[in-house]
């Protein structure tokens, strides 16, 4: 299939284009926002567009066209404010889900979300626009109409990737953010992962085997 990763030049987008290029079971095309992240992806033989989530969704649309997955990795960092967490994790994710609702061949789209994003009481003080944003882009991808996937990572690390998480049925914990990338390949057209949203942190379990 060909797939679409939108937040390509981010620490799980990055690893995610790389993953999936190596396994050369799908087509990989990484939507970045500048011109040099643009040339860096392609001088490593990956196919890339330039894509600004602060634009409009025609040109959203247009980037998207062709492809039958899209997975939403995007987001504002933590060095910056609420104002762009809104407009990235929150408007550009809406954007995204508009841009493939629109193209109307889009057959997964596949939101990286948070841990316990879609419970309010769990939301720590010091974080909680990023999980308004995370929230309310889970709900228009449900309400959509599109086939979906929303990942639930718990905090985020820079760990080695294990090749072993744990799924459903988690109230808190971590994970690395490579297996974040990893656990990613794995739901790209498993129907096992279509229309759910799955919480993920580390475990036991091998990632090939959940599911």
């Amino acid at each position: 299939m060909n797939v679409f990763v939108i937040g390509a030049n981010g620490q799980i987008g990055k690893q995610l284009v790389e993953r999936l290029h190596e396994e050369g079971k799908h087509d990989v095309t990484a939507m970045v926002r500048k011109q040099e992240q643009l040339d860096d992806f392609t001088s490593k033989g990956y196919q890339a567009v330039l894509g600004d989530l602060e634009g409009d969704v025609a040109q959203l649309k247009q980037a998207i066209a062709g492809m039958d997955v899209v997975v939403f990795a995007a987001g504002s960092g933590g060095d910056t404010g609420a104002d762009k967490t809104l407009l990235i994790d929150l408007d550009g994710a809406a954007k995204s889900v508009e841009a493939a609702k629109a193209d109307g061949n889009v057959k997964q789209f596949v939101m990286v979300s948070a841990l316990k994003a879609e419970d309010r009481s769990a939301w720590p003080d010091s974080m909680k626009p990023y999980y308004v944003a995370k929230h309310h882009a889970d709900r228009l991808l449900e309400e959509s109409g599109l086939t979906y996937t929303i990942v639930r990572p718990g905090a985020l690390t820079d760990d080695s990737g294990t090749g072993k998480v744990k799924v459903g049925d988690v109230s808190t914990g971590e994970v690395p953010r490579a297996d974040v990338a990893a656990f990613l390949a794995h739901v790209i057209g498993n129907e096992a992962a279509k229309n759910k949203a799955i919480d993920l942190v580390k475990g036991d379990t091998a990632i090939e085997d959940t599911l």
